[in-house]
């Protein structure tokens, strides 16, 4: 691959505004505000939709323009779609999506003839994002292109609940099944890891008669690695920017976001990724997070989110292209610089670094592949040259911080009784 130059300056169209969509309530979104400083820094016009005009993101001084629609997930889908045809007229010229979760990455592919008219977004088969968003579909998906990943269940009833606890091996993990559903009716607050069959059946018993939930084979800490694979595909499922990083810290611990990560290259992941794309004939950027089983050396795949990861940032190539411009430049015509990554570049998250370290050093984790020093910092939300959503972030911080690690002690104390 030819290496370009950073000093390159990106050509990218500054006629084309990019659009920050989100579905649901998280004001503290670092990914949004990575993509509005991605583009803005570029001359790009950024517009993005928020929850108020007092989130980190509409603190940016490279936003053009925020657009206040909080939602929830469970609006009819013609009415997010009205929401966002109504900003399109505001813009008052062709924009390009940048969906930060996959209810908004599925809404777009499903209404695409509405959108098209307003928006510029990759043109990919209608289905195809909410089966990769769903934990079933990506699972069937994976057994069908002999791409591993965790054994898993997907419960229809309570009776199939109680009779898998019977002989089930423990710890198991359990995640909400579907995109939009996990708005409307979340199972678990996110990945849960259950420690036994007492536990698994509690919590089924508030799960209703039709459970939401995958219950998935637990990949011992002890005995894997997580992984990151970030990357744009164009129309034909080529890869135009490709990275790949191991992930140091998360938060919750082992099931949350990525707190912590480096940029590690990874021939091998890159090349399973790319060809299980070319077979499901995917295009947009990709997020996928998989984990190393070294009880059996292979790569397992655990959640494919069909859209700009939070922590994009991590990665840029030696060409200044991330997958957020990579996507601009593709889909407003114009070349996609090529360059190699960045290996060691850092990324932290700062208000989740912190207790996820503590928590970590007591868990046996380790990520032999990180480097030992980093060769450059990239932080979530602190910038020089845009410093505000850092100070909206810690004064937004505080009260729902302080109730996360609230519900997190109240769980784990929880399971302690149970077991």
């Amino acid at each position: 691959m030819l290496v370009a130059s950073r000093s390159t300056p990106i050509a990218a169209d500054r006629t084309v505004p990019g659009l920050i969509v989100k579905i649901g309530n998280y004001p503290l979104h670092h990914g949004g505000v990575g993509a509005i400083r991605s583009l803005g820094r570029l001359g790009v016009p950024v517009y993005a939709v928020t929850e108020d005009r007092w989130t980190p993101a509409a603190s940016s001084r490279y936003l053009r323009q925020g657009f206040v629609w909080p939602t929830t997930g469970t609006e009819r889908p013609e009415v997010l779609v009205e929401g966002l045809l109504g900003i399109g007229r505001r813009i008052g010229r062709p924009s390009v999506l940048l969906p930060t979760d996959d209810e908004a990455a599925v809404l777009i592919a499903e209404h695409a003839e509405q959108l098209a008219g307003s928006f510029l977004f990759p043109s990919v088969e209608r289905e195809l994002p909410r089966r990769l968003a769903s934990k079933q579909g990506l699972h069937e998906l994976c057994v069908e292109h002999g791409v591993p990943s965790p054994e898993a269940l997907f419960p229809t009833s309570f009776e199939e609940i109680e009779d898998y606890a019977a002989r089930a091996r423990f710890p198991l993990v359990a995640k909400n099944r579907e995109a939009f559903e996990r708005r409307r009716k979340p199972a678990v607050h996110g990945t849960t890891r259950i420690g036994g069959p007492r536990e698994l059946v509690a919590l089924a018993r508030g799960w209703g008669p039709s459970p939401g939930v995958i219950l998935q084979e637990y990949l011992p800490r002890e005995q894997a690695e997580d992984w990151i694979v970030h990357a744009y595909f164009d129309g034909r499922s080529t890869p135009l920017a490709m990275f790949t990083g191991v992930k140091v810290r998360s938060w919750p611990p082992h099931a949350g976001m990525t707190a912590h990560a480096y940029v590690v290259e990874n021939a091998e992941l890159a090349d399973m990724a790319a060809q299980f794309i070319k077979q499901i004939g995917f295009c947009g950027v990709i997020d996928l997070d998989w984990r190393f089983d070294r009880r059996d050396g292979r790569y397992k795949l655990l959640d494919f989110n069909p859209r700009m990861g939070a922590q994009f940032r991590l990665f840029e190539s030696t060409a200044g292209v991330d997958v957020v411009r990579a996507q601009h430049l593709d889909l407003t015509g114009r070349a996609v610089p090529e360059g190699e990554q960045i290996d060691g570049r850092r990324f932290v998250v700062e208000n989740i670094d912190l207790p996820a370290l503590l928590a970590y050093r007591r868990s046996g984790y380790t990520t032999p592949h990180a480097p030992a020093r980093a060769t450059g910092t990239e932080f979530a939300w602190a910038a020089r040259d845009d410093i505000k959503p850092f100070f909206t972030m810690l004064a937004r911080f505080v009260r729902p911080g302080v109730r996360h690690l609230w519900q997190l002690w109240r769980s784990r104390r929880a399971a302690a009784v149970v077991e």
